[in-house]
């Protein structure tokens, strides 16, 4: 089905353990893990800009107006694989599966322009093939301590008491508690003393298309001894990430590769900076591609046996934007 590149697994321990600093990518199926050290960044074609990492030289102006078209699938499309997620839920074999779509769409910005002027936590861009701006935190790992931030659940910040009506919406809630539940035990793989700190926090995600409201929460552990600074490792354990998979693991992943029926690539993969002892990380979510001459938005939302399918595909439309202000 595919395999897991377990070499760069271990490639990234070895570093790590010897406290060297290094940014890796690893694809959402981990067969594709990329490992680049400071001095290498520069010359591979990436640009990063984490909150407490950057590799951004200039700061160069935008002087034109932004044109912006997305193209998304007919509802009947969507509709092909969201039956074959319910049908799944229903037969027991998930409780929760993240469908995602590839959306063609139209601007006249460029990929390097849309990283340099978008707002978010974690930007990378990569050469002339893809660039994301993620609000999504994979793990931190400071000082032997490990945190996740799920984040699940986001509505239009426009409609009246949003943000109540998100933290109340029994649909939104189910996903979260499912996401928050799977982290947990995610994390209790590699570390011990795993506890929700935070939950169901509101957060504010301004964008050019619509401002939203998303739901996160915070959990934390304290690493084993056998995982101590060994980031590969812990990384093996813990992707796919659970935010952007579903729960069960193994069998929702099973789902999606037969439901989606496109390939994912490095969207929902994970990426990362290891400072020579500490780790911030994100999901790459909020992700445009190149394929030839045309750019693909990749997008999508957790569903349930709850969900309903106009309102996911309106989710997944929801989420076609750029967060330039």
């Amino acid at each position: 089905m595919f395999s897991v590149n377990h070499q760069k697994f271990i490639e990234m321990d070895e570093l790590s353990l010897q406290k060297v600093p290094y940014f890796f990518m690893v694809d959402f199926l981990s067969g594709k893990v990329e490992i680049y050290r400071k001095e290498e960044i520069e010359q591979s074609g990436l640009i990063i800009d984490f909150q407490h990492f950057s590799t951004i030289k200039k700061h160069p102006e935008l002087t034109k107006k932004i044109e912006w078209k997305s193209f998304p699938e007919t509802l009947e499309s969507f509709k092909t694989g969201f039956d074959k997620v319910q049908k799944n839920i229903r037969l027991g074999n998930s409780y929760l599966v993240n469908y995602t779509r590839k959306t063609k769409i139209e601007t006249n910005l460029t990929l390097e322009e849309i990283f340099y002027h978008s707002v978010a936590k974690y930007k990378v861009f990569y050469k002339d093939f893809f660039v994301f701006f993620s609000p999504e935190t994979f793990v931190k790992i400071i000082d032997g301590k490990i945190l996740t931030y799920p984040m699940k659940g986001t509505i239009d910040a426009s409609l009246k008491n949003a943000a109540e009506v998100l933290k109340n919406d029994k649909k939104e809630k189910a996903e979260h508690y499912t996401v928050v539940d799977l982290l947990r035990n995610d994390l209790s793989m590699v570390a011990d003393e795993v506890t929700v700190d935070k939950f169901q926090h509101i957060d504010f995600i301004k964008t050019q298309q619509k401002d939203l409201y998303a739901m996160s929460s915070e959990i934390t552990g304290k690493l084993k001894p056998e995982f101590d600074g060994k980031i590969g490792s812990i990384m093996q354990k813990l992707l796919p990430a659970g935010s952007i998979l579903g729960a069960p693991k193994p069998k929702t992943l099973e789902i999606i590769l037969e439901a989606e029926g496109y390939k994912r690539g490095y969207y929902t993969g994970v990426c990362g900076w290891f400072d020579g002892k500490n780790v911030d990380s994100c999901v790459m979510i909020r992700f445009i591609e190149k394929e030839g001459d045309q750019l693909y938005f990749k997008s999508g939302g957790g569903i349930t046996h709850m969900s309903k399918l106009e309102d996911e595909y309106q989710e997944m439309k929801n989420k076609i934007y750029v967060p330039i202000h």
